[in-house]
């Protein structure tokens, strides 16, 4: 039992419990190098914890670095960020690793995730098709987010949702993952897509 520092009469644990607030944990997945980390970083308000290793020769073989050739480091567990929405709401972010060699840690990190977010990269649209099965098999819904590496992208919006095999309803973004008003507006749309989605009624029993 504590004491309010208002009125200085004791705050029971009741009470402390109904003031913190409440969780909510978001998935970002996404293949290797699309920008995971990169979206992680952008949109935390606090240092993203990391647990990223530079590739090495072992590598080699087992990682597909096609398109990333310049990439040198890679996330061999998860990333992880806050954004405070209000006194009541925290979101956290728990990025995934992309590598399939990987992939196991994908099965702890989405328990208790309330949505997800699939990056996609134009160039290699196929390296983002295991998220979105991951997603779609667990019955957990999620935005895609199309990230234009440089400002380019050749395909158009109808192009890539074929390409992907999006169900209509799965809103689908395109910007740059690195700019914080584009990754906002990415957890948004996830926001309103799950705000959006039908109530599942009770069964009646008997």
């Amino acid at each position: 039992m504590t004491s309010s520092p208002m009125t200085d009469r004791p705050t029971t644990g009741s009470q402390v419990a109904a003031a913190a607030p409440a969780a909510v944990k978001i998935l970002i997945a996404g293949g290797f190098g699309v920008g995971k980390t990169t979206l992680v970083g952008a949109v935390s308000e606090v240092t993203p914890l990391r647990t990223e290793e530079y590739l090495t020769r072992a590598s080699v073989g087992v990682d597909d670095l096609s398109g990333v050739d310049e990439k040198d480091t890679t996330t061999v567990a998860l990333d992880f960020g806050r954004i405070t929405v209000s006194p009541e709401l925290v979101v956290y972010l728990f990025g995934t690793p992309g590598q399939e060699r990987f992939w196991f840690m994908w099965n702890d990190l989405v328990n208790g995730a309330l949505g997800g977010v699939v990056i996609a990269d134009t160039r290699r649209l196929e390296s983002s098709f295991a998220s979105i099965d991951f997603f779609e098999s667990r019955d957990i819904p999620f935005v895609v987010a199309i990230n234009c590496f440089h400002g380019i992208n050749t395909r158009s919006p109808a192009e890539i949702r074929a390409a992907l095999d999006l169900d209509p309803q799965v809103p689908m973004l395109v910007g740059d993952v690195r700019e914080r008003p584009f990754g906002r507006d990415v957890l948004l749309a996830l926001v309103d897509h799950l705000m959006n989605l039908p109530v599942l009624q009770p069964v009646p029993v008997g």
